[in-house]
């Protein structure tokens, strides 16, 4: 039987056949070649070219399952990485846009039998974050460019020194609203006076009569007159001064106790407020690992801080694998031990204090700390969980 014709209809299927991804199970890995049919990759298993690369490989069977392996893993992470990021997908989507490639390496040549044990090999090297659901699973890439941490730790940092300006701006316009406040009920509290006569018997008498102003002041209205000026002065005099007593009264008058109380309150917590800082980070302490960018391997796990770094970052060893890696605070948090340890104050007034840990506030997210030396020897006090941690 002869060739089709060209642009008959059997030729232009041939053409799609041969352009498009066939099934891979008629594929051969060593020779490269992608077969139509069972009947067409019988005979190339059966060629003398199949059999001399059988040959080559038989010689060293694990050089050439390296090599694919390596391929496919590389291929596989570097689409997942471009087309993806760092989103979370389903495993069988990546490999469906995978495998639409034509010149692929396939998965029966490599070391890995299904695309589930490819999967979990990943998650075990730290290459994805995986999660099995009932959907099936899922992939997760993790960037680890150095580059590319440095920047999202430089945004974290800028995001939180943004939030700090903005929370120090918002407490300067409420003192200044306060202090308005304050001012403005002082300034509209009326003072009120009280009116005295230095004798009951005193009358004050003005002259209006007309005759008066217009015939001249006779001897009697001149004297009525000097003494109602006299009476109105005096008794002007008295009113300032009785105002102004009342006014020196009103300013010694006592605070009440709530308001001394208010007033300590707020003096303390300006304090604290002044005393605490940003960077809480101190050496010989407990820590947990809380970022996910390291991998499972490292992902709530404790480690000790050995040294510190430009006040935000810290040399950190691992308890388990003794292991060093350089964190920022942001990647980890303290460590709350039983009751009865050591534990060191981070922040406020009593930082870098060593004291025992007594007891557990869960409702208000403190603890309990007495110290053990020192002038505050025996003394108690409460502090947040975020303010001390485990000594190692």
């Amino acid at each position: 039987m002869g060739k089709a014709d060209f642009l008959s209809p059997k030729a232009i299927a041939n053409r799609i056949k041969s352009k498009g991804l066939q099934k891979l199970r008629w594929y051969c890995q060593m020779c490269q070649k992608q077969c139509r049919d069972e009947n067409g990759f019988k005979c190339h298993c059966m060629s003398e070219s199949h059999q001399r690369q059988l040959l080559l490989a038989s010689e060293n069977p694990n050089k050439f399952m390296d090599y694919f392996s390596d391929e496919f893993k590389s291929d596989f992470v570097e689409l997942l990485r471009r087309r993806f990021g760092t989103k979370r997908v389903h495993n069988n989507i990546v490999y469906n846009e995978y495998i639409s490639d034509r010149e692929h390496v396939h998965m029966n040549s490599t070391q890995w039998e299904t695309l589930t044990d490819f999967t979990k090999w990943l998650g075990r090297e730290g290459f994805c974050k995986v999660d099995e659901t009932p959907k099936g699973w899922y992939i997760q890439y993790i960037d680890r460019d150095p580059e590319t941490i440095r920047r999202q730790e430089e945004q974290a940092r800028k995001k939180k020194q943004d939030l700090d300006d903005e929370e120090r701006s918002a407490r300067f316009i409420e003192e200044q609203v306060r202090r308005g406040r304050d001012s403005k009920e002082t300034d509209e509290t009326p003072v009120f006076t009280e009116l005295k006569r230095e004798s009951e018997e005193e009358k004050i008498a003005f002259n209006l009569g007309a005759s008066s102003s217009v015939a001249g002041p006779s001897k009697s209205s001149s004297g009525l007159g000097a003494t109602a000026l006299k009476t109105a002065a005096s008794s002007s005099t008295k009113r300032k001064d009785t105002s102004s007593g009342l006014d020196s009264r009103a300013e010694k008058k006592k605070k009440s106790a709530l308001e001394e109380i208010m007033e300590m309150e707020e003096k303390k917590k300006q304090q604290q407020q002044s005393v605490r800082t940003d960077y809480w980070l101190q050496p010989n302490i407990v820590v947990k690992v809380v970022t996910k960018r390291l991998g499972e391997k490292y992902h709530k796990k404790k480690g000790v801080v050995m040294e510190i770094r430009d006040k935000y970052g810290a040399v950190v060893k691992m308890i388990d694998s003794g292991d060093k890696l350089k964190l920022d605070q942001n990647h980890v948090e303290t460590v709350i031990p039983a009751p009865g340890k050591q534990v060191l104050i981070l922040n406020g007034t009593y930082r870098g204090t060593e004291a025992v840990l007594e007891g557990i506030d869960e409702k208000n997210f403190s603890a309990t700390l007495m110290f053990t030396s020192g002038q505050l020897k025996g003394k108690r006090v409460g502090v947040a969980y975020e303010d001390f941690s485990k000594l190692a």
